[in-house]
């Protein structure tokens, strides 16, 4: 293996951990930055163009008739092909992050519909299901099954929130595992079934899943409830006869106590497993060679690279797979950069793979990463890995436009697609922020009625200075749709004052004065 560090020459501060890769033809795409869009992309996706060891990104897009793909991160993804043999494809994203640490249930195809010289073109649709639908989640996998000519996909693990109704304003963002429940999802009728197997006893996040024909092998992964790294190899069998699905589990031996670990492909039925961690303040700097063979998996210690000092010293680490045997590497660049919040990031090429040779159709690698981000919790997490198949191809300089980091200070409006209330003014396409908040988006306020919903401030005619007052003191807050059911909660009418009209003052009599004659003369006439 050998190990090259490669420097980031543009957007930088966007290689944040929880951002995954697509491969469209052979071109990576970077998705899933840590804040919403800005108008230089505002799609969110950008083209990784590493060329002579520099990195670059640029922004990519979107067809008009495509529905809007937040900036999602810890998402599950994989390819789906109509065809074993078809060259078309197009990449299944549930569930993940979302700018404002909301989680999402959504899922969406996302496909390239075309391609120039300086431009490719990604469309989006967002599939609705029906029957046993997957709660909001991150840090899960989604695979692809083939079983007697048909196509399943296959979703398993994940955190969530904890339930809205037991969510308090303080710690309304705390994960719990979700159940250890197998969905089973058929994209063609939109309906979804979920398996409890006996074999699975608990909710695993950030784990490795490995998928070829009709079986799913389920490597690692971290516990919250026990606060473990599951040794168990787990292999899912799915079925898909005429009638109902069967799923089956089994527990086999030689597994790894590992999460967050990267999978990278070099040849049909061989892998590498790199990265990971042992517990929460151990990294895993061993690989591994996975081997599949027909219904068989052999997992045996390989050689590792020579890991730089910054790497072995670092606390934390992460990073996807590239594809053909490359996986891209970051690690905090602490004190070390004139930038706060730049990373390092290094190429780590796996001897053996098969530089020209096509990838398994039907294999799909995913794998996920620890729950929170590094300035969002302890120092030390899991790092954030999504493993494809991809190749990080070369690009010239002026094939489109460079993103302009150094613009984000100056962009006023950024997508916030949510709608509060029936009244809601937030234009959904573009809106000018009412406050200056962290994330650059409209500030926000959860309502209690019932099992809470957010409403914008805005749209609730609340001052900056009320909005700070009631986040920060530990009442109920009420919208206005909601107000009326806890009247005894609403602000007291302002009383009208009487207006009192003051009192005019009097007026002093006026007094006649009289000439000297014309006293003398009243006199004289009063005494005759």
């Amino acid at each position: 293996m050998s190990l090259q560090m490669v420097s980031t020459v543009s957007n930088s501060s966007l290689l944040q951990p929880g951002f995954s890769l697509l491969n469209f033809d052979g071109h990576v795409f970077f998705f899933g930055q840590k804040g919403w869009p800005k108008r230089s992309c505002p799609t969110g996706v950008f083209l990784l163009d590493i060329k002579q060891n520099e990195l670059k990104m640029k922004p990519a897009f979107f067809s008009k008739d495509s529905c809007y793909l937040p900036p999602l991160r810890y998402p599950a993804l994989c390819t789906l092909r109509g065809d074993a043999r078809a060259d078309e494809y197009q990449y299944i994203i549930h569930g993940g992050k979302t700018p404002n640490n909301d989680l999402s249930d959504k899922i969406y195809f996302m496909s390239l519909v075309s391609k120039t010289s300086k431009k490719m073109t990604f469309q989006c649709i967002e599939k609705d299901l029906g029957g046993d639908v997957p709660e909001a989640r991150y840090g899960h996998t989604i695979n692809v099954v083939h079983s007697r000519g048909k196509s399943m996909s296959v979703l398993f693990g994940g955190r969530s929130y904890t339930p809205l109704a037991q969510r308090t304003t303080e710690k309304w963002n705390t994960v719990v595992d979700c159940l250890p429940s197998v969905f089973l999802i058929d994209f063609e009728f939109g309906c979804c079934t979920s398996y409890i197997l006996p074999e699975l006893q608990d909710g695993l996040s950030f784990h490795v899943s490995i998928a070829r024909d009709d079986t799913i092998y389920i490597l690692g992964g971290h516990s919250l409830q026990n606060n473990t790294r599951s040794p168990s190899l787990y292999k899912l069998k799915i079925d898909l006869p005429l009638g109902s699905p069967a799923v089956t589990c089994t527990v086999l031996p030689g597994g790894i106590s590992v999460s967050s670990a990267i999978v990278t492909q070099i040849s049909d039925n061989e892998f590498v497993l790199v990265g990971g961690y042992h517990s929460d303040n151990q990294k895993r700097l061993a690989c591994n060679t996975i081997v599949l063979e027909d219904s068989k998996i052999e997992i045996v210690e390989s050689a590792s690279p020579e890991w730089t000092p910054d790497i072995k010293h670092c606390r934390m680490w992460f990073g996807c797979d590239m594809g053909k045997g490359s996986v891209l590497l970051g690690i905090p660049g602490a004190n070390k950069q004139l930038i706060p919040d730049a990373n390092y990031f290094y190429v780590l090429r796996c001897e053996g793979a098969e530089e020209d040779k096509e990838e398994e159709l039907i294999t799909q690698i995913c794998s996920q990463t620890s729950s929170e981000d590094p300035g969002d919790s302890t120092p030390f997490e899991d790092s954030e890995e999504f493993c494809f198949s991809a190749e990080a191809s070369s690009f010239d300089a002026d094939d489109a436009d460079t993103y302009n980091e150094d613009d984000e200070e100056d962009e006023s409006e950024t997508g916030y697609w949510i709608t509060c209330c029936a009244s809601c003014n937030i234009d959904i396409n573009t809106w000018v922020p009412f406050y200056s908040t962290e994330l650059n988006k409209p500030a926000m306020i959860l309502c209690s009625s019932g099992a809470g919903h957010w409403v914008h401030a805005q749209c609730m005619d609340l001052s900056e200075t009320m909005l700070l007052r009631l986040s920060e003191a530990n009442i109920k807050y009420f919208c206005k749709e909601h107000v009326d059911l806890n009247k005894g909660l609403q602000t007291p009418q302002k009383v009208m004052c009487l207006k009192k009209t003051p009192m005019k003052p009097l007026r002093k009599k006026k007094t006649m004065k009289l000439s000297t004659s014309t006293k003398k003369s009243f006199l004289r006439r009063l005494f005759e």
